[in-house]
């Protein structure tokens, strides 16, 4: 089972993307609406944010996924059973994927990139995109590590539970 520590650490990472949610979706907003306004206070400065639609709301959403992810994972911990090691790998892969999918995203958006393969395949490449890219492995590697230990967890704790 996941430590206290564990716990609070996973909510304060939670949080800290929920928080990273706020931010993307500033740009998002401003990005929409082709600068500040903010009615009656400010009618409209002018200001450029770089990428389009779909990155902004794609940066936002990881977000609010990945930390709604984290939040739920130190919510259920008690229904999860592991051995230590196991559980430090849960722990680990879940902070991994929380983070390498909403960093990267925020970055697509902001350099109006993919990073969906190395060299751009049918999308524009460049050295921005490779490192966004490169950035993804270590999440897609963990969240096919980190789903299936919380799965196999609340298997063990319903085993654990015997006949009732």
């Amino acid at each position: 089972m996941l430590s206290e520590k564990q716990r609070a650490l996973l909510v304060l990472n939670g949080s800290g993307l929920l928080m990273m949610v706020i931010v993307a979706g500033w740009f998002y907003f401003v990005m929409l609406l082709e600068g500040i306004r903010l009615f009656p206070f400010i009618d409209h400065i002018p200001v450029e944010v770089a990428g389009d639609r779909r990155a902004w709301n794609m940066a936002h959403m990881e977000a609010l996924t990945n930390g709604l992810l984290l939040l739920a994972t130190a919510a259920v911990a008690p229904y999860i059973q592991l051995s230590q090691r196991l559980t430090t790998v849960l722990f680990w892969t879940s902070l991994t994927y929380a983070w390498l999918f909403t960093l990267p995203a925020i970055a697509n958006a902001l350099f109006e990139t993919r990073g969906l393969a190395f060299g751009g395949g049918p999308f524009e490449g460049g050295l921005i995109n490779n490192l966004i890219y490169l950035a993804g492995w270590p999440s897609f590697a963990s969240v096919h590590v980190a789903f299936p230990l919380l799965v196999y967890g609340a298997f063990c704790h319903y085993k654990s539970l015997g006949q009732s």
